[in-house]
């Protein structure tokens, strides 16, 4: 699961609105709630920012500006604040609204200050139509669509709350809409893993790495379930080799993948110790093959596991791991050097 990232330049506006007689301060507080909340994001206060947003929103459709995007700030706001649950509120309806954000600026050239400013539509209109010699250089623009930006962010959001089947339904209606979404995509695969969807999965990871073959996660997660079928354990231990060639420094990668390499190469050894006692008495010849097979394993596997030591040296699995196979290897010099930096390791461990 990738980490939530989330940023986003939230620009502050001026709100002018028609005040009824019984409401003359509608605009100052409108004003106020805005400062307060753009000033309270600036700062980082997000858990301040978030409701201010949301009575910035209130107000204006109060006064008839049905306005979402301070709705989308405040969502935004809120994830920045690991306010989990109201951010999902938030991205929730915003989707189901239909909400895209997309808006129409209006800027025009000030003659004066040689600058391009912003403004309010009627303003825009009465000042290209009555061809004024303050303005000139009068466009618009619109402003892209944050929709794929809600679908990524409410997707991960649902991950990391471990609402897995939710996410998956958002995914999947988000890649409905933009099927190229490399994030989408991405977020798909730890959606179906999560959900137990492993056939689905693999086809999604094989689909991200031939866009990206580049990719060193996918690569150990597609060993990963490579190694969970006899059959194509050969090719979990090429992807496990393949994500470790393009770890570069990503350490916690490189420690996953050697080991992974060492115990998909180790194979179910409880089971193969279980056949050759059973066979030891009853058919010594067959039980004497396995153990050599069982020995070529451990030789596979030794290589593996020194890299997997060498990664991480303090990992106490990765010693023990490596005992074992020295013993089994015949090499009982490593086996005492293990022996002992187990010992060692262990007594640096937090006494229970």
């Amino acid at each position: 699961m990738k980490k939530l990232i989330l940023g986003i330049a939230i620009v502050s506006s001026a709100f002018f609105f028609g005040q009824k007689q019984e409401k003359p301060d509608v605009n100052a507080q409108l004003q106020a709630s805005n400062k307060a909340a753009m000033d309270a994001y600036q700062s980082k206060n997000y858990a301040v920012a978030a409701p201010k947003f949301v009575e910035v929103y209130n107000l204006m459709k109060t006064n008839g500006q049905d306005d979402k995007i301070y709705m989308y700030y405040a969502g935004l706001s809120y994830a920045l604040a690991n306010n989990v649950d109201e951010s999902i509120k938030i991205y929730t309806d915003l989707i189901n609204s239909g909400f895209t954000g997309v808006q129409t600026q209006y800027t025009a050239k000030d003659v004066k200050t040689g600058e391009v400013t912003s403004l309010n539509k009627g303003i825009w209109e009465g000042l290209k139509n009555t061809k004024s010699k303050d303005y000139t250089d009068f466009k618009t623009e619109q402003t892209k669509s944050v929709e794929p930006d809600l679908y990524e962010t409410l997707s991960t959001l649902l991950l990391n709350a471990k609402k897995n089947d939710e996410a998956l339904a958002l995914i999947e209606k988000g890649l409905a809409k933009y099927p190229n979404n490399a994030k989408l995509k991405e977020y798909q695969g730890s959606a179906l893993y999560a959900t137990g969807n492993t056939d689905k999965f693999l086809t999604n990871l094989k689909e991200q790495l031939a866009k990206n073959p580049n990719d060193a996660t996918n690569w150990y997660n597609l060993g990963v379930l490579q190694a969970k079928t006899p059959a194509t354990e050969t090719d979990a231990i090429a992807s496990f080799q393949k994500a470790i060639e393009l770890a570069g420094t990503n350490t916690a990668l490189l420690n996953n993948s050697y080991q992974n390499l060492v115990y998909t190469s180790l194979g179910d050894d409880a089971k193969a110790v279980e056949s050759i006692n059973t066979l030891r008495k009853s058919n010594p010849d067959e039980a004497t093959k396995l153990i050599e097979a069982r020995k070529g394993r451990f030789n596979k596997a030794l290589p593996y596991a020194e890299k997997w030591l060498q990664t991480n040296p303090e990992n106490i699995d990765a010693v023990t791991t490596l005992r074992e196979i020295y013993s089994i290897t015949k090499n009982q010099a490593k086996a005492t050097e293990m022996k002992a930096k187990q010992a060692e390791l262990e007594a640096k461990q937090p006494k229970q």
